[in-house]
């Protein structure tokens, strides 16, 4: 059972003890350590519904809190909040319990749901650049996330591989070989190109609008150069993928091409449903509280966005089975989504109680605070800031210590991509923010850098040590019994950011248990001398399950850990 839940059950027990009706109550971690462990202030809204004192009420609750086991002391503090200190004796044996369990006595969710998480989602017709960094690092983290709690997960990548723009580009890869050695090896550069004939060249215009129409009709010869750009194409992303640690095959690829065949029975259905309305000749949903409605059929006849969106909520749900799908796009598509699910529902294709959630996460600026663009003004390309971070890294680190070649390659690698993924995640994902190289390839600080150290140091104290680690855990000391709470907080934090959809948590927890390690580390000697062996076995076994539990966060966000920094 998790930490909290245990604490909850028995603060809720004391209220059905005390004559206090209460559904459910939550205890939060306490902000300082004279304020206990964990506090409830639940107690103002059930006095004011009784219309009693709270401060009376709090009493009567903590004269009902046994402190013989888990709990050792409850009092009412200010208007009527009740702190709660921890058994000390409960603790060590619990954290005793983390030892040697690969997920730290991690459980599963009660109820474990199908989940599609929607995120990366690059257009073919251009390179991946800073714009999908966000998508892709929050979306493969929460996919991570689910998957460790227990929940069926499915990787979606709805990349944008259709629409007029294919014609063109097409009918350009069939004049530079339908192979496109060379010139896809830069898709901004072949785009402009292409682009650049369409515009000076009336026939090469004309047979790329030819093209089009034979695509989205099935020619096989022009299905045959698509199929062949997007390959290339999807190659590029690949690259990108590898580099940057996101789990993203071809068999996650959910194309807005595959529901291409769906679209006009989406029409209908909506149109069954008596949701659609003509207007200037295109088919939409006008919503309640809407001053834009729904476009879904353009006037012309063509689909959009809208549609295939549509078609794809509809086969995850109806042919996947999904229970929750979790959309990780920036946060300008906030109205998208609201009409998007809203429609959704309306027509039936998902479910009441199928959870749609848009995942919207806020933009990366430059030190100036404009959005991030290269020098001249033109898109970042995402695989040149990843090999511009490995070099920053590697400044970062042969600043304190000398590295072969060989392991220089590796660790800057990890510590490079590690940085740019862990400077994104920690922060709220609404928030926009600053990339900056110094701020998170510093050694200090709330940084994946910060936090590498930390497991180097305490692989460092493990090698040093060289014997067996064993022994009960018996916490003697304020540090260590910190840092073991913060240990058993990890089952918590991990289902709290699960179940929000914010990977910020993860980090924000791995910060403050680096922080108190560190602390732990110099005011609690280990390896001297004058460290009788039980009190040495007692603080390695900390330190292990310390590494373990960095470890086992960083993974989740996809970022490595190093035995020597």
């Amino acid at each position: 059972m998790k930490l909290k839940q245990q604490i909850n059950s028995i603060l809720l027990d004391a209220l059905q003890q005390a004559g206090i009706e209460a559904q459910a109550v939550q205890v939060s971690d306490a902000s300082k350590p004279e304020f206990g462990d964990y506090q409830y202030n639940g107690i103002m809204a059930l006095a004011k519904q009784q219309k009693r004192n709270p401060r009376e009420i709090a009493a009567e609750v903590v004269a009902h809190i046994p402190t013989d086991g888990m709990i050792a002391r409850a009092e009412v503090a200010g208007p009527g909040f009740i702190n709660l200190w921890l058994d000390t004796n409960w603790v060590s044996q619990s954290v005793q319990m983390l030892v040697g369990d690969a997920r730290l006595s991690v459980d599963t969710v009660d109820t474990p749901s199908k989940v599609v998480v929607d995120y990366s989602s690059p257009n073919m017709a251009k390179q991946m650049h800073v714009g999908h960094l966000r998508s892709s690092i929050i979306g493969d983290t929460l996919a991570n996330l689910f998957a460790f709690l227990g929940d069926e997960v499915i990787r979606q990548n709805h990349i944008g591989d259709w629409g007029t723009q294919f014609g063109m580009l097409i009918a350009y890869l069939e004049e530079m070989g339908e192979d496109g050695s060379g010139s896809l090896s830069d898709l901004e550069q072949f785009y402009k190109d292409a682009k650049g004939r369409f515009d000076a060249d009336a026939a090469f215009a004309d047979k790329s609008r030819e093209y089009v129409v034979k695509l989205q009709g099935g020619d096989v010869h022009c299905l045959h150069l698509w199929d062949n750009f997007i390959d290339k194409s999807l190659g590029h992303c690949e690259e990108v993928y590898s580099k940057l640690g996101v789990n993203l095959t071809r068999e996650d690829v959910r194309a807005e091409s595959s529901y291409n065949d769906e679209l006009a029975g989406i029409v209908t259905a909506l149109d069954d449903k008596g949701l659609l309305t003509l207007s200037d000749g295109a088919q939409c949903v006008f919503l309640e509280g809407d001053e834009n409605p729904f476009l879904v059929q353009k006037s012309d006849g063509g689909y959009l966005y809208a549609t295939t969106d549509l078609a794809a909520i509809r086969y995850r749900v109806q042919t996947l089975g999904a229970d929750r799908i979790s959309y990780v796009v920036d946060a300008r598509q906030a109205g998208h989504f609201r009409q998007l699910f809203s429609v959704a529902r309306q027509a039936g294709f998902a479910k009441p109680d199928t959870r749609l959630e848009h995942v919207s996460f806020g933009m990366m600026l430059d030190k100036s605070g404009r959005p991030f663009k290269t020098r001249d003004g033109g898109t970042v390309k995402l695989i040149d800031l990843l090999e511009e971070a490995v070099i920053h890294a590697k400044e970062a680190i042969t600043s304190r210590e000398a590295y072969s070649d060989e392991e220089l390659e590796r660790i800057a690698e990890i510590v490079g991509i590690g940085a740019v993924k862990y400077a994104d995640l920690s922060i709220h994902r609404d928030s926009n923010y600053i990339f900056d190289w110094d701020k998170m390839l510093s050694f200090e600080g709330n940084t994946s850098l910060y936090l590498q150290y930390a497991y180097a140091r305490i692989q460092s104290i493990l090698r040093r040590y060289e014997g067996e680690v064993s022994g009960a855990i018996i916490l003697t000391t304020d540090p260590e019994r910190a840092l073991a709470l913060k240990l058993l907080q990890f089952e918590d934090m991990l289902h709290r950011a699960a179940a929000e959809s914010l990977p910020h948590y993860i980090t924000t927890y791995l910060y403050e248990l680096a922080t108190l390690f560190m602390k732990f580390y110099e005011t609690s000697p280990i390896l001297k001398d004058d460290v009788d062996e039980v009190t040495r076995q007692n603080r390695l076994q900390l330190s292990v399950l310390t590494g373990e539990t960095i470890q086992r966060g960083l993974g989740l966000l996809g970022i490595g850990v190093l035995e020597r920094l």
